[in-house]
């Protein structure tokens, strides 16, 4: 035997042991394999399992999937049922409409949907009042502001009263009987509030003092929208506050003359 021949004589005993290893990487890759699927079963996602089993189900269903023709897999040809005529046709559609939803596309709560539909309700009596206030000039009479407590409509006394009296003047109608419009399907609380500038009240005169001048004008125009509009008495609230509260500045006539007034506030009931 050639010296060659010998040398591979030599190694084939050894090439020999050494196939083990390959089986046994084939055993370890399946292994692998076979754990990555069952931890992959073990959290299915519920509703791509259903497409997938739906998907695989028409597959072997329907009576073209293989040959042209024929009957499929199973042997029987699966046909889409027909709906009932009183049943839509596109299951999509719906007489209902679908539930309001916020900017991060989440559904709102009930309490959510009564904020956005009072917020709503004040921004639209917000742009009609200061409409009409542009529209009949009275812009020096009437201030409409919405304030976090609500929208806030401040009437001048001169416009409402003469001086140092609570009865409303007759030109005070017109503006009272819209604002009563606007009132009348309002689903929150108006309050009415008086203010007096620091001015005490003359001897002459038939109030107290500026407390009762105060509260007796709010008065007025709280039976005003009751008396004469008919409107619902729970939906009010009226206070007297003289000159405790003042927007202007008392040492001056013009400061004196912001502070005689009437707020009328359409409150906010709920908060965001």
């Amino acid at each position: 035997m050639s010296r060659r021949s010998k040398r591979r004589a030599k190694r084939e005993p050894g090439e020999h042991r050494d196939r083990w290893m390959i089986t046994y990487a084939d055993l370890i890759t399946l292994l692998l394999i076979f754990f990555v699927i069952m931890y992959a079963m073990s959290n299915p996602d519920s509703g791509k399992y259903n497409v997938v089993t739906q998907s695989l189900q028409n597959t072997f269903n329907q009576s073209n999937s293989i040959l042209e023709g024929g009957s499929g897999i199973v042997g029987e040809t699966i046909t889409k049922p027909t709906p009932p005529d009183n049943e839509e046709q596109n299951p999509t559609d719906s007489d209902t409409e679908p539930d309001a939803t916020d900017d991060d596309n989440q559904p709102l709560t009930e309490r959510e949907k009564q904020f956005r539909s009072q917020e709503e309700e004040l921004q639209n009596l917000f742009n009609t009042i200061t409409q009409y206030i542009e529209d009949n000039s009275l812009n020096d009479q009437i201030f409409v502001a919405d304030k976090p407590q609500g929208i806030s409509i401040t009437l001048s006394d001169r416009f409402l009263f003469d001086q140092g009296q609570a009865a409303l003047k007759d030109n005070a109608a017109p503006i009272l009987s819209k604002l009563a419009s606007l009132f009348r399907n309002l689903n929150t609380v108006v309050s009415i509030e008086g203010h007096t500038d620091n001015v005490p009240i003359g001897a002459n005169s038939s109030y107290k003092d500026n407390w009762q001048l105060s509260g007796e004008r709010a008065l007025s125009i709280l039976r005003f929208f009751l008396d004469q509009e008919k409107l619902d008495p729970d939906g009010f609230q009226y206070a007297g506050y003289a000159d405790t509260r003042p927007t202007g500045d008392n040492s001056t006539e013009a400061g004196r003359q912001k502070n005689r007034r009437v707020e009328i506030t359409v409150l906010r009931q709920l908060q965001p």
